[in-house]
């Protein structure tokens, strides 16, 4: 909301009624946030958004995470259409600083578009006074963000991924950029969070040169009074606070376990998940077996860290506010990454599919380990023949809708009577999935292996013609024997 005492400046052009933004710009965005785009993509933010230094802006009550981000904001001077990059920063009149506000509480639904995240009223913060574009390298300027008085952003427009002309010569392709339009271009890494009562400045200047001064916006607490029988709720999950936070340390979220060492995954890979759960009952874990979900196709090995999707049970209201557009479910088969497994709360309610095969090739073009869930899955044999570890309860022709409502990601859940909590490491073979805490991960896959190479010796024993009173577990005298044998072998080994 503006506050009603501020005026628009005379020489600011008022927006002739686009606000283009672009997504992730710099290079120390793309870093933070794990991805470079190959190139620009934007957004469209309303008119109505804008508002001017001074401005009181509202975070909703009951809602958490409204992310400021300091940008470069340039407008428009002369109408381009399908410019070339030399002429594109010609048509640049003017050039101010900007803070592209966001609540990513109402991010889930309108993830890539953003219309209600970041187009409230008063969610583009501008000035306070123009730079002339004229006789400003675009390269050299540079863009600072304060936050209560601290410096939380630096950097340069020489530290772009996609340099200023290109993003106007780029969108000439496609549209008539008009007098007055605005593009933002992008914030750099240290984009964060505020609540009411805080204050965030931007600037933009030439170092040494002209600056538009400090623009100011106030953070106070506005109505949450959202009507779930209109649209989806805010909502918020671990993902999107560490996003707005900009790190999982940031938002206070414990460190995640992202992946296993080449040397463990190939040892889990040659461990059967039978040999894995007697170590672990050997340990007093009774209860990290997912009993229930069997794989679509025998014969696959799955081994990676978990994800972890939670449903909770159908109901319309809540399936209305969180069930459709970009919804807990979409957004992580989108973000599993490689190495990875999705495992499931279903609360072995096995009468609805819980995913199907447009999901299952997601995650398998994502570099997804696999799939766990004590649900049901549609498409069943279609998702049997993608290159995909897939565990489950079976097959069932209905949708999510019949049965459960997804709710959240990465969260600690239950899975076939078993706790999974995100980066705990999950293996599964024909035999079923185990559940082993990272940390005692290499200790239970090496006892493992040692006692699976005994079990193919005793196997061996067996298949000669030996009883196996003595032999199955070995006494003393056929220990002796293995030792000497394993030993024998060794040897062998180190000669050749």
């Amino acid at each position: 909301m503006t506050d009603q005492t501020l005026a628009w400046p005379a020489d600011l052009p008022r927006p002739t009624g686009k606000i283009i933004a672009v997504h992730i710009s710099y290079a120390s965005r793309a870093e933070q946030r794990g991805r470079r785009p190959a190139s620009p993509s934007y957004f469209l933010k309303p008119a109505s958004s804008l508002t001017l230094s001074g401005a009181h802006v509202e975070r909703p009550a009951g809602t958490q995470l409204l992310g400021f981000e300091g940008e470069i904001a340039l407008i428009i001077g002369t109408a381009a259409r399908r410019v070339s990059l030399q002429e594109a920063w010609g048509h640049i009149g003017w050039i101010t600083a900007a803070d592209d506000l966001g609540l990513y509480d109402l991010r889930g639904n309108d993830k890539g578009s953003n219309v209600r995240n970041k187009g409230r009223e008063g969610y583009t913060p501008m000035g306070p006074t123009l730079i002339s574009a004229t006789d400003v390298d675009p390269s050299a300027l540079r863009l600072r963000t304060w936050k209560n008085g601290d410096l939380v952003q630096e950097d340069t427009s020489a530290g772009m991924i996609f340099p200023l002309p290109q993003l106007v010569a780029d969108l000439s392709q496609h549209l008539t950029l008009e007098p007055g339009d605005i593009i933002l271009t992008g914030t750099p890494a240290g984009a964060s969070v505020a609540e009411p009562g805080d204050v965030v400045e931007v600037e933009v200047d030439v170092v040494g040169g002209p600056t538009t001064g400090r623009l100011r916006t106030i953070i106070i607490e506005g109505p949450g009074d959202f009507d779930p029988a209109l649209g989806s709720l805010p909502s918020v999950d671990d993902a999107q606070r560490e996003e707005a936070w900009g790190s999982r340390t940031a938002a206070g979220l414990p460190e995640q376990i992202s992946g296993l060492s080449e040397s463990l995954r190939a040892k889990l890979e040659e461990a059967p998940v039978a040999g894995l759960a007697q170590e672990m009952r050997r340990r007093g874990f009774n209860t990290v077996t997912i009993d229930g979900p069997r794989p679509t196709r025998s014969g696959r090995k799955m081994v990676g860290t978990a994800r972890t999707l939670r449903f909770i049970p159908g109901r319309e209201d809540l399936f209305r506010s969180h069930g459709g557009g970009y919804n807990a479910q979409k957004r992580i088969f989108d973000d599993v990454g490689a190495g990875e497994v999705i495992v499931i709360e279903a609360r072995g309610e096995a009468g609805s599919g819980t995913l199907g095969d447009i999901l299952a090739l997601r995650a398998q073009a994502r570099g997804a380990a696999g799939v766990v869930t004590d649900g049901g899955v549609r498409d069943h044999s279609t998702v049997a023949e993608i290159d995909l570890p897939v565990f489950c309860q079976g097959p069932h022709p209905a949708v999510l809708g019949r049965r459960h409502v997804p709710w959240d990601v990465d969260v600690t859940i239950a899975c076939g009577g078993a706790s999974v909590q995100p980066g705990d490491v999950i293996v599964g073979d024909d035999d079923g999935v185990i559940v082993l805490p990272p940390q005692l991960a290499e200790e239970v896959v090496d006892v493992a292996l040692t006692k699976e190479a005994e079990d193919a010796w005793v196997a061996e024993q067996v298949t000669a013609g030996h009883p196996i009173d003595g032999l199955f577990p070995m006494n003393a005298e056929w220990r002796a024997r293995y030792e000497a044998a394993a030993s024998a072998a060794d040897e062998g080994s180190e000669t050749r």
